[in-house]
């Protein structure tokens, strides 16, 4: 045979994966192949493949008779809308997309090769866990890529896409990643699966309660994206990557929009309730003062009295982080503070501007939230806010007290412009607690008791529930007519593209993990 024709025969059986059957069961499954993943997932043509030829060594247990086309993960690199991205896709027809030694040696390389070329890296995961078959050799494969994910963490934007099973030790591997796109009906996350959890617990549970959607979008705050199959996972994976840049040295990309920097919108003053403890959309708020109307938001199962996700300022790619009063009032529980840490210290890696929106009564009080230790959590706001440096515009839009008010990004904790609309409150607590320790004995030896509290929370109110009270201090550098938003956002982002600064030397802050 002709040594050309031979190579070709080679290369095309590699690339049938796992064949025709294993692609059928595939397709009934309800999902495309790893190479049709591939396909559509990068501009057409640009594609380079590294590692098809790759072997497994095991002799153990019948491997020494077994083939594993590409070690059954395909790696590469190719362009995403013009933009490089390097890709790491499992292959489940060949061997269930099992997790060998070299299956995760070229995993592993395959991120060491984003890190060192400074590009994004987005991991296709579908696998039937690890290879028993390769004992020690599979599980130190492990450590070769969890340690290669964490370090390049902040240094390239890393994205797990959950397109199949993910079980076991491998489940670390999304999980330590930047995002996690979970796919609805296929996609499954878990420590050990159903089998393995009633073997050593004996409890009895399905795979879609343990490890699907509901518990990992809704439960556990650990898949920031749900989408409906593969083709939409892999379309809002193209969308996520238009806000980031492609490491930690570059700036996010701008793009040109046709919407006013300047525009304003006079309904928002009607949209907000003056009255602090109606309930409103924050997303309305987002929706009109964003480019175009256009928020991709994260994790919106989970932690519901914020929101966080990616928008743009005159074509600018911008972090938002909201309180959202339509879920516990826009209290900022255990989870609420975690969901805001991670993001604002992420944006802060990818050198992404923060937008806050203020609509909070506080971090939530009583014994459930302290024992869960709502201090240490509520503190990772702080440490989020104050070490980023990356430019930050806060907008009181109405209530911001107490902790919150400062965990949610002040002047003091890290805003570089502040700025309040003429309903705003902002306190170190309301009107009715303030005057119930304050002016305790006054009005319970009072002739009309009612009377003189009512009396002293106007009083209060009056005084400090405002927004007037920060001004005169520059806490606040302006209060805004709520239509005028967008413009002065805008504004303030133009002014601080160029912000740098200097801090001293040091590893990094011990955050309340």
């Amino acid at each position: 045979m002709d040594i050309y024709e031979e190579y070709k025969q080679k290369r095309e059986k590699i690339k049938q994966m796992g064949g025709p059957k294993a692609v059928e069961a595939q397709h009934r499954s309800g999902k495309w192949t790893a190479r049709e993943r591939v396909d559509y997932f990068f501009d057409p043509g640009t594609f380079t493949e590294i590692g098809l030829f790759v072997e497994h060594r095991t002799t153990a247990f019948g491997m020494d008779k077994r083939e594993v086309p590409a070690e059954g993960v395909i790696t590469g690199f190719g362009k995403v809308n013009g933009r490089l991205v390097v890709v790491g896709a499992e292959d489940y027809t060949s061997m269930a997309g099992t997790f060998g030694e070299y299956h995760g040696k070229k995993f592993s390389q395959a991120i060491d090769f984003a890190k060192e070329k400074g590009l994004p890296f987005v991991g296709m995961n579908d696998s039937g866990g690890a290879r028993l078959q390769e004992g020690m050799d599979t599980l130190e494969c492990y450590a070769w890529l969890f340690r290669s994910q964490i370090l390049a963490s902040g240094i390239i934007p890393q994205i797990a896409l959950l397109m199949g099973p993910c079980l076991g030790g491998q489940a670390y591997h999304p999980i330590m990643q930047d995002f996690v796109i979970q796919c609805r009906k296929t996609g499954f996350m878990g420590i050990a699966g159903p089998a393995f959890v009633k073997t050593q617990t004996g409890e009895e549970i399905d795979l879609e309660t343990l490890c699907g959607v509901s518990a990992h979008a809704e439960r556990s705050g650990q898949t920031h994206l749900v989408v409906e199959d593969d083709k939409d996972c892999l379309d809002k994976t193209k969308e996520l990557l238009s806000f980031l840049p492609s490491n930690n040295t570059g700036k996010p990309p701008r793009v040109e929009t046709e919407d006013d920097p300047e525009r304003e919108d006079e309904e928002l003053s009607t949209l907000v309730p003056e009255e602090p403890y109606k309930a409103y959309d924050m997303h309305q708020v987002i929706l009109r003062i964003v480019d175009n109307g256009y928020f991709f938001e994260l994790m919106k199962g989970y932690a519901k009295s914020v929101i966080i996700g990616f928008a743009r300022f005159g074509g600018r790619p911008t972090g938002i982080v909201a309180s959202q009063p339509m879920w516990g009032a826009g209290g900022i529980d255990c989870d609420t503070a975690d969901k805001v840490a991670r993001f604002v210290r992420f944006c802060d890696l990818f050198n992404i501007p923060l937008v806050n929106l203020h609509d909070t009564p506080g971090y939530w009080i009583g014994s459930s939230e302290e024992w869960k230790g709502i201090l240490r959590h509520g503190a990772k706001m702080l440490y989020a806010y104050i070490d980023a440096t990356v430019p930050k515009v806060t907008v009181i839009v109405r209530k911001s007290y107490a902790g919150a008010y400062l965990g949610m990004c002040s002047k003091d904790t890290g805003a570089d412009f502040v700025f309040a609309w003429p309903i705003a409150r902002v306190t170190i607590v309301g009107a009715p607690t303030a005057t119930s320790v304050i002016f305790a004995k006054e009005i319970q030896s009072a002739e009309n008791p009612e009377e003189t509290r009512r009396k002293r929370i106007k009083e209060f109110e009056e005084i400090y529930e405002n927004p007037y009270r920060g001004a005169e201090r520059g806490y606040i550098d302006d209060i805004i007519m709520p239509g005028q938003t967008r413009k002065y956002i805008t504004r303030a982002l133009d002014i601080l593209e160029g912000k740098t600064e200097v801090r001293p030397w040091r590893k990094y802050s011990n955050i309340n993990l």
